[in-house]
C-alpha cells in the first residue's frame, strides 16, 4: 500500500525580495513498510521536506504540490484540524541535536508520558498513572536503555547525546506510528553510537512494519539501512530508486560523485589518492543558477542545461539529467 505519494512539491519562501523556491518539484514516495533515504548536501532542503510532510513550516513558507496525499487522502486540501489529527496520529519525527528538542525544565518521564496517547493504555482509569510510568519504562527498554531508574529522573542536559537521541526515539514509537521520519538522527554522535540508533530504527521498520524516512547528508551512513533512495542537489531531486541499484549504477552526475568520494564505495582506491569531489560549493538561496541547479558545478554541463530537466524513468529507476551517465540523451 502506496502510504505517501507527493508529485511535484514546491516550497518558497517569502522574503522582501520576493518568493524564493528552496523546494523545486520535487516527487517523494513510500509505501508500507519501506525504509527510504533522503540524502543531500546541507541546505538541499531535506529538512524542508520532512518538516512540510508534518506540517511544522511556519507561514514564511509557502508549499503546493500537485498532488500531497497520505494513504490516499489529499492533506494539503483537508481542514487543518482534520489535517493535524491524521498527522498526529499516523506520522512522528525525530529531529536533529535532540538535546534542544526535549523540554530542559522537565525530567525525562514527565516528558515520555506526555508522549504517551491515552488510547494505548488498557486498563481503569484509576491506574492511568500506574499504566503510563510502566509504558515509559517498556519504551526505554525497546530502544535500548536498560538503566531506565536514573534516566527517567535526569533532566536532558544531565545525559549523553546519544541517550536524548534514543529517548527521542521513544516518544516518536510511543503512538505506534504509520511513518517515522528521522532528520539526521545521528548528528554529533560518535560512530558507535550511530550504528547502535541505524540498527533500531532498522529493528522498528521490520518488527512492527513502520515506514521509515531516513534523513542525512552522509551517503554511506544510511545507504546500509534503506531500501529505496532519493537524492537531492539544491532542493531539486535528481535521482531515485532502488538503494542497490542507484549505488551500482548511478546515472545522475551528482550522485556519481558522492558515491566517488566514499572509500567504501571504491574498494580499488589506491591509499593516499584524493578523493573525487566537484568544483565550486552549493548555491545559497538567493542566487540560483537557471535551469539544472548542478549546472555550474557539473563536469557534463551543456547549453542545454539552461532549462530545467524533465524527470526521466528507466524501470524502477529515476533521474533528472539531460546527459545521464548512460549515455542516454534527452
Amino acid at each position: 500500500m502506496l502510504l505517501l505519494d507527493i508529485k511535484n512539491l514546491t516550497i518558497e519562501l517569502s522574503t522582501a525580495n520576493g518568493l524564493i523556491r528552496a523546494v523545486d518539484r520535487v516527487n517523494l514516495s513510500l509505501r508500507e513498510g519501506e525504509t527510504r533515504g533522503l540524502v543531500g548536501e546541507s541546505g538541499s532542503g531535506k529538512s524542508l521536506i520532512a518538516k512540510a510532510i508534518v506540517g511544522v513550516l511556519n507561514k514564511r513558507w509557502r508549499v503546493t504540490a500537485d498532488r500531497f496525499n497520505w494513504a490516499g487522502k489529499d492533506l494539503l486540501n483537508l481542514p487543518y484540524e482534520q489535517q493535524r489529527k491524521i498527522i498526529g496520529r499516523d506520522i512522528a519525527m525525530i529531529y536533529q541535536e535532540p538535546s534542544r528538542s526535549l523540554d530542559p525544565t522537565a525530567v525525562i518521564l514527565e516528558q515520555l508520558e506526555e508522549a504517551i496517547p491515552a488510547h494505548v493504555l488498557d486498563g481503569p482509569w484509576w491506574k492511568r498513572s500506574y499504566l503510563r510510568r510502566h509504558k515509559a519504562i517498556a519504551l526505554l527498554h525497546k530502544v535500548g536503555i536498560r538503566d531506565h531508574q536514573s534516566v527517567l529522573q535526569s533532566y536532558p542536559y544531565q545525559l549523553s547525546e546519544g541517550i536524548c537521541q534514543k529517548i527521542m526515539i521513544a516518544m516518536a514509537v510511543a503512538k505506534s506510528p504509520k511513518l517515522l521520519i528521522a532528520d539526521e538522527p545521528t548528528t554529533a554522535l560518535e560512530s558507535t553510537t550511530q550504528a547502535q540508533l541505524f540498527r533500531l530504527l532498522s529493528s522498528i521498520n521490520q518488527l512492527k512494519g513502520t515506514s521509515v524516512l531516513l534523513i542525512s547528508h552522509e551517503l554511506e551512513s544510511i545507504a546500509r539501512y534503506t531500501q529505496t533512495l532519493s537524492v537531492l542537489y539544491c532542493g531539486q531531486l535528481v535521482e531515485a530508486g532502488e538503494t542497490a541499484a542507484i549505488l551500482k549504477q548511478p546515472f545522475h552526475p551528482y550522485t556519481n560523485a558522492l558515491i566517488k568520494s566514499v572509500p567504501e564505495f571504491q574498494p580499488d582506491l589506491v591509499p593516499k589518492t584524493p578523493l573525487y569531489a566537484l568544483p565550486g560549493s552549493i548555491p545559497v538561496l538567493q542566487h540560483l543558477p537557471i535551469g539544472c541547479r548542478l549546472g555550474p558545478r557539473c563536469p557534463n554541463a551543456r547549453k542545454e542545461c539552461v532549462k530545467t530537466p524533465a524527470i526521466e524513468r528507466l524501470q524502477n529507476h529515476y533521474f533528472s539529467c539531460h546527459f545521464p551517465l548512460t549515455g542516454k540523451t534527452v
